[in-house]
């Protein structure tokens, strides 16, 4: 029985071809082919899919044209009997983090195939592939931020981003703990980056409960006018202070970020090592994020807001 999905994208409207393709793409199992119909080269499908994707497919032209292209996109088969973790992680970083939420470990016992992890701690093979399937994925971002409610967009702030920091905190401490404890004699830079780490996650911390207990409450209230007194001379005094918190934020993520050389690790590290290293650089990816969104948007808001009351 033939299990390939065929899509004739000649049928849809342009808006609708590339995610019907993705769509489909994320249902079929390793071994299973999307097979497009076009009446042009979709190459451009190739390269969309390879970067949100990852190498985990393989493209055959089945007809080139002129008036009729198609193309199987196959799924690849992981093969785990022979694949270990070590080489999983290895090969795509992004993935242990799948393994650590899940307890296996692609450090110490890297040299286990997929299958006697899944066995030894009683998991379904296929759930966890489906898992490192969605640790690759990546969406665009089209928020319109500027044209959001600021009592909206404070709630995003926490939920979005002062949720990542706390949900990351743990993680990251723990691997530079780890890492700094086992490879700082030959690596110096790591005591130093993991008091550095410590710091910035505990001024974060600090800073985050001012913004929830204090500064969003008065801007939700300014909003909705009257603003009533809640304890501020005026929301630029606290914006004040909270810029103050985001410099010395950023200087200390700019400091890791030159200590550890841009987020490399070195040739010899183990997965562990490079794990910190993807951690702290998506940490400041999503710091810098939140510092905009503030900074540039939420703050400046608030303070003319304030002065048209």
């Amino acid at each position: 029985m033939n299990t390939d999905i065929i899509i004739d994208v000649t049928k849809l409207q342009p808006n609708q071809k590339h995610p019907a393709i993705f769509d489909a793409f994320d249902t079929i199992n390793p071994g299973q082919s999307v097979i497009i119909h076009n009446d042009h080269d979709p190459k451009p499908v190739y390269y969309q899919l390879l970067g949100m994707r990852g190498h985990c497919f393989s493209w055959s032209y089945l007809a080139t044209g002129p008036e009729v292209w198609e193309v199987a996109i196959k799924k690849n088969n992981t093969d785990t009997n022979k694949v270990t973790v070590g080489q999983i992680v290895t090969k795509d970083i992004r993935k242990a983090e799948v393994f650590k939420k899940l307890g296996i470990d692609f450090c110490c016992g890297g040299k286990k195939t997929l299958e006697q992890a899944c066995e030894e701690k009683g998991l379904r093979e296929t759930d966890v592939l489906n898992e490192l399937d969605k640790a690759v994925k990546q969406t665009n971002n089209l928020l319109d931020y500027e044209k959001w409610k600021l009592a909206f967009l404070a709630d995003y702030i926490i939920h979005q981003h002062h949720g990542y920091v706390r949900e990351s905190a743990p993680t990251i401490i723990e691997l530079s703990e780890k890492v700094s404890a086992k490879h700082g004699d030959k690596n110096p830079e790591l005591l130093i980056i993991n008091d550095k780490v410590n710091e910035l996650l505990k001024e974060l911390s600090t800073h985050m409960r001012k913004e929830e207990a204090i500064l969003f409450p008065y801007i939700k209230k300014l909003e909705s006018r009257p603003c009533v007194d809640n304890g501020l001379e005026s929301v630029q005094e606290a914006i004040w202070v909270m810029e103050r918190d985001h410099d010395i934020a950023g200087e200390l993520i700019h400091d890791i970020r030159n200590l550890s050389n841009n987020y490399t690790p070195p040739d010899t590290a183990c997965n562990s090592y490079k794990l910190l290293m993807f951690k702290l650089e998506e940490f400041e990816n999503d710091l810098l994020k939140h510092v905009h969104l503030e900074n540039n948007i939420l703050f400046p808001k608030a303070i003319a807001m304030e002065k048209d009351v």
